[in-house]
């Protein structure tokens, strides 16, 4: 019997040593899209800029290269942060403190995607999509109605 005991400890301790290993490579992995989307976001201003000038064109590609960087690495954080939570240690506190993650991550993603696009999420579909496609049809029909 406590040979069965020692194999269920071996199994687990080994199961969480994994887990925790996942957890790092998570970690690792959202550092170097972190480093690499920073370097990628400044060499495609730099294009933009040495095609077109350095103009406000070249800042909105720096600005939205990076903000996507910023909220890919953030996914890949948070998912590291729930490995180890929920497989290496699931306490009470860390429960809690993946919970303020996530709240933190969710409204730092929002204000991301706002500031990236212009528009809030629930309002994108009015500037793409179905509302440009309404925006156009409205459009061609007032200059029909004005002829």
């Amino acid at each position: 019997m406590s040979l069965a005991v020692v194999a269920a400890e071996t199994s687990t301790e080994s199961f969480t040593q994994l887990m925790d290993h996942v957890a790092q490579g998570f970690e690792a992995l959202g550092a170097a899209i972190l480093v690499v989307g920073v370097i990628w976001s400044f060499v495609l201003a730099a294009l933009t800029g040495r095609r077109s000038g350095w103009s406000t064109k070249a800042y909105l590609v720096l600005r939205q290269a990076f903000g996507g960087t910023l909220l890919l690495g953030l996914e890949v954080l948070v998912a590291a942060d729930l490995v180890r939570t929920v497989a290496v240690a699931p306490t009470l506190d860390n429960v809690l403190v993946l919970g303020l993650i996530v709240v933190i991550r969710t409204l730092l993603s929002f204000s991301l995607e706002t500031e990236i696009e212009g528009v809030a999420p629930w309002r994108r579909a009015l500037i793409s999509g179905a509302g440009t496609i309404r925006r156009a049809s409205t459009s061609a029909l007032d200059s029909e109605r004005a002829q």
